[in-house]
This record gives C-alpha cells, structure tokens and sequence, in this order.
C-alpha cells in the first residue's frame, strides 16, 4: 500500500488538512499526518524529509499558511514531489501563503494547490494520480472517481 506523509505547520491547522484524509482513504493510500514547523522546528522537518523515502512514503503534502515556508523547505531536502497547500491564516486569507509557496525557486519545485478546504482535497487527488502511475489500483480508482465526482466526499 502507497503512504504519503501530510505536514502542517500548525495543530490549527487541522481542520483544513484532514479535508484531504477521505479522498486518499477513498484511493487506498495511507496517509500520516505530522505537525512541524519550518520556523519553529525546522531540524525536525529536515530529519522527517531527508528520510521520507527511505520511510516508504511517496509523496508529502505540506500544508502552511501566512510566510509558508515548509512546502519549499521540505522540498530542499527531498527528491519526493512535495504538494503545498497554502492556507488561511492571516489578514491576507491565505493570498501570502500562496504567493511564498508558487514562487520556489528553480530547483526547488513545489506543485501549489488552491488556498484552504479545497487545495487539501486537490492534493489528495494530485497525490493519487502521482501515486497512480505506478500503482494500477490507484489508477482505476482514479477512473472511477473521474466517472463519478459528484458522488464522493465533498
């Protein structure tokens, strides 16, 4: 079974990201959800993301909200697609997140999802089809849930 690791910065955090646990449990894909701060524990996100592979996960989706470092500074120490999901969290609503986590710079890819609910769902889908094209499961789970959106979780 395919895993991927979710990070969020904050324990606030919580609601917004566990919008993606029902899509992934949906596709059969493990999922572990971590709280670590690239400001406030940045040693441990290094040591967490230097071993992701080596932990058998296949991608990690990080979630961050005002300065939003963690997308890019998980993705300095991997070799996994990382998928970053800005969020609410300031005055601006999530607009900074987003601009600090789709402007990395060259070599340091992060794929940016929507701000908030729906970019947590977004990356659980983008994570299934990474996911899919070494995994058939995943891959006609995928068909399915194409076939048949309006009918999964929302």
């Amino acid at each position: 079974m395919s895993k991927v690791a979710i990070i969020m910065g904050s324990e606030s955090d919580r609601p917004v990201v566990e919008e993606a646990l029902p899509y992934l449990e949906y596709f059969g894909i493990a999922a572990d959800v971590h709280v670590m701060s690239a400001h406030r524990t940045p040693h441990a996100v290094q040591e967490f993301a230097s071993a992701a592979r080596e932990n058998g996960y296949a991608a990690i989706i990080a979630c961050a909200g005002m300065a939003a470092h963690l997308p890019g500074v998980i993705a300095a120490y991997t070799t996994l697609p990382v998928i970053g999901v800005p969020l609410a969290g300031s005055a601006l609503n999530g607009v900074d997140a987003l601009y600090a986590i789709v402007q990395m710079p060259a070599g340091v890819p992060v794929a940016t999802m929507a701000i908030g609910k729906a970019g947590a769902r977004n990356a659980a889908i983008f994570a299934a089809q990474i996911i899919a094209l070494s995994d058939e499961t995943v891959a006609q789970k995928l068909q399915t849930f194409k076939a048949n959106q309006c009918r999964l979780p929302k």
